[in-house]
This record gives structure tokens, C-alpha cells and sequence, in this order.
């Protein structure tokens, strides 16, 4: 989280009504929560581990057995119980 200097970024009424409750002081102003991302969407993680889990699943459906997929994913077996046994 990078700081930024009010008095650069906020019109001077705005800034003149904040320091009637805080003066000097580091505040955190937050995002609005329509704005958040969901976990894994901005590095791709998320993604990485839906295409995983659905070749994960298809190659369950093909044949392959759950500790063949363990042993190939490095997961655990529960962990691919998990993944197959869902949705």
C-alpha cells in the first residue's frame, strides 16, 4: 500500500473537513466493495487451479486413478477427492 499526501490528491475544502477529526495522523481510507477482485484474479492463480482442477477431473473421467493424479499433481489424496468428487 503506497502513501500518498492528502493535500496533493484531495480538493482543499475536503481536506480542510477531514482535519476537523484527524490532524498529522495516517488514516485508511478503503475501497468501495463493488471494486474488490476476487481472490487469485489479478496474479491468475485463480485460474491456474480452475484449468488444474478441470484436467484434474477429466482425467479422473478418462481412467486415471486418484493416487496416479495424486502423485502426478503433488496434492494430496484427499485433496483430490476433493476435486473430482465436487461439482
Amino acid at each position: 500500500m503506497a502513501y500518498k499526501k492528502a493535500s496533493a490528491i484531495l480538493p482543499k475544502e475536503l481536506l480542510l473537513e477531514i482535519q476537523k477529526y484527524v490532524q498529522g495522523e495516517t488514516i485508511y481510507i478503503p475501497k468501495i466493495e463493488n471494486t474488490y477482485l476476487e481472490w487469485g484474479a489479478r496474479s491468475g492463480t485463480k485460474q491456474y487451479i480452475e484449468d488444474r482442477n478441470k484436467s484434474i477431473k477429466k482425467a479422473f473421467t478418462n481412467g486415471a486413478s486418484i493416487e496416479q493424479l495424486s502423485t502426478e499433481y503433488h496434492l494430496a489424496v484427499e485433496t483430490i477427492k476433493k476435486i473430482v468428487y465436487t461439482r
